[in-house]
């Protein structure tokens, strides 16, 4: 295997491989902002040149390049020594950093991207200690690119990875480069602001905070921000993402990297879409009906559980098996839709067990850079299917379950969409027998059921998600659970008890992913670390 070294450190490295590309994959830090390993090479920072020497093709002796290369640019070669500790490279880096800061305003305690900015970090690491520029600085406008995204002007140090990523990867051209010298600018073209359905991963790999994300605008400082790892959890794509949360609040969303899946990117649907979360109208407590038939009334888990107890068992004792039917929603993780298998099969060993209904809206769309928006707009109808298909060989779709209403006395429907679900297909359903409604949001449904109970959100939850291409893929809670409410997982284990069917127990999604199957285990893709965000300034008591 060819191996290069990278001052004093042995690299080993496969194929064709760039100089950065080979201290990337080894955890050595080479500074650079241009570069990107998802778009083309331009080596326009020119702060990641290095020092080098490798092997003359005739001698074989090793030589020292007389000048400077940019490390992003030029291949690794077997036999290469690279030094980036070297007076030369060290002088360019301070050079490179003093010309990026000459005009940049000095607003970090006001940037958004003060804690996460390329610029921060390679200045106090690769700069100079004081400025020696007395001149005045250039201002640069402030502008409006689109509906997500907001562009600081003299705070871009004309890195091109927007203008890369307009023209690569989703193929929209929105943003060019205008004017030259001094007056060079970052813009969209006339007319044609940037609102691809891609548009605010500009602001993720921004290396500084000339574009930043106005719904993230001076909301929280991210060194307040937990990153916890999850998947996808309102459309088939299954991109994995990081959810940012403060003292059990969403903050914001953004894209994890994995090759197999997302690459490094995510759309604007999934990035804006956890809003519903936090929806003032969320349930949080369970209902039963009232006693003088008006309705239904709010009551403790107890009483609410009695009457589901009550409710389904007397259905059963009067029509016999066959009696009772399970609608479990896609957007439920694979954990949970067996856990509530169990419990409809445990009151029925015959119970209907079907897919919820499966949103749909437009056609999959796969952008120039291998991006691909789906259609389908739920993050487990596969995996649900799979989980149900574990307690019976006759998974029912739910058109095939509105085709059997007839025979069913007694229903467990579970909700969990981010936006209105309730059809008058789904409404047929409750009508006329017992029904046991889990939702998160209001809906339509409300006043036909028997049993209201309150569930989570993905993002409070942890589980297993099958995308559109098949692959299953485990997230971790990134919230507790909104106050009174509770998982579907813990809700099916709690009424399993009640039934004196299991022991009571908490919801724990890896536990019954073993009772899942082998499946779901070797084929499982766990999520990675999440990098953790760490401070180099050192604490001593006082």
């Amino acid at each position: 295997m060819p191996t290069l070294t990278i001052d004093g450190k042995p690299c080993d490295f496969d194929g064709k491989k760039s100089i950065l590309q080979v201290a990337l994959d080894n955890k050595i830090e080479i500074p650079h902002y241009c570069y990107h390993p998802g778009m083309s090479v331009v080596a326009s920072c020119r702060i990641c040149l290095a020092e080098i020497s490798q092997p003359n093709p005739r001698s074989g002796e090793l030589e020292l390049v007389p000048k400077l290369v940019p490390t992003c640019q030029t291949p690794a070669v077997d036999g290469m020594q690279v030094h980036l500790s070297s007076p030369k490279s060290v002088q360019n880096q301070k050079s490179v950093m003093e010309y990026l800061l000459i005009n940049h305003p000095l607003d970090c305690p006001v940037c958004d991207q003060a804690g996460e900015c390329s610029l921060q970090d390679y200045s106090y690491k690769y700069g100079r200690g004081s400025s020696r520029f007395e001149e005045n600085k250039i201002k640069q406008p402030k502008k409006d690119l689109g509906p997500n995204v907001l562009l600081y002007s003299d705070r871009c140090i004309m890195c091109s990875r927007c203008v890369r990523f307009t023209r690569e990867v989703t193929g929209t051209h929105e943003i060019g480069i205008f004017g030259r010298g001094s007056a060079e600018q970052i813009d969209v073209f006339p007319g044609k602001p940037l609102d691809n359905e891609l548009s605010a991963n500009v602001v993720d790999i921004c290396p500084v905070g000339a574009l930043l994300d106005k719904d993230f605008l001076m909301t929280m400082r991210v060194w307040n921000l937990k990153r916890t790892a999850s998947i996808d959890g309102i459309t088939a794509s299954g991109d994995n993402i990081s959810i940012e949360t403060n003292e059990g609040r969403i903050y914001r969303v953004k894209p994890r990297t994995n090759m197999e899946v997302n690459q490094w990117w995510t759309s604007d649907e999934i990035r804006y879409g956890w809003k519903f979360v936090h929806d003032e109208n969320r349930l949080r407590s369970p209902m039963k009906p009232a006693a003088n038939n008006a309705g239904l009334e709010e009551c403790d888990w107890n009483e609410a559980y009695a009457a589901v107890k009550a409710g389904l068992e007397a259905v059963v004792t009067r029509q016999g098996h066959g009696s009772i039917g399970l609608m479990v929603s896609p957007m439920l993780p694979c954990e949970e839709a067996y856990l509530l298998a169990k419990l409809a099969v445990a009151i029925d060993p015959d119970a209907a067990l079907a897919v919820g209904p499966i949103p749909m809206k437009g056609q999959d769309k796969t952008f120039p850079g291998g991006y691909t928006i789906y259609a389908e707009k739920c993050p487990n109808s596969r995996g649900v299917r799979r989980a149900l298909g574990q307690l019976t060989e006759n998974v029912l779709s739910f058109e095939e379950l509105l085709a059997k209403q007839r025979s069913l006395q007694g229903l467990i429907l579970t909700g969990n969409y981010p936006t209105q679900w309730v059809t008058p297909d789904v409404a047929s359903l409750a009508s006329g027998r017992f029904t046991v409604l889990i939702d998160t949001l209001p809906s339509d449904l409300m006043p036909a059921v028997d049993v209201l109970l309150p569930g989570a959100t993905w993002a409070e939850k942890s589980g297993t998600f099958e995308n559109a291409r098949g692959l299953l893929q485990a997230f971790d809670a990134a919230i507790p659970v909104i106050e009174l409410a509770k998982n579907e997982g813990q809700i099916a284990l709690d009424l399993l008890a009640v039934m004196g069917k299991a022991d009571r127990r908490a919801y724990n999604a890896p536990v019954v992913r073993q009772e899942l199957g082998d499946a779901f285990v070797t084929d499982l893709q766990l999520p990675d670390a999440v990098d953790a965000r760490y401070s180099d300034v050192q604490y001593i008591e006082l």
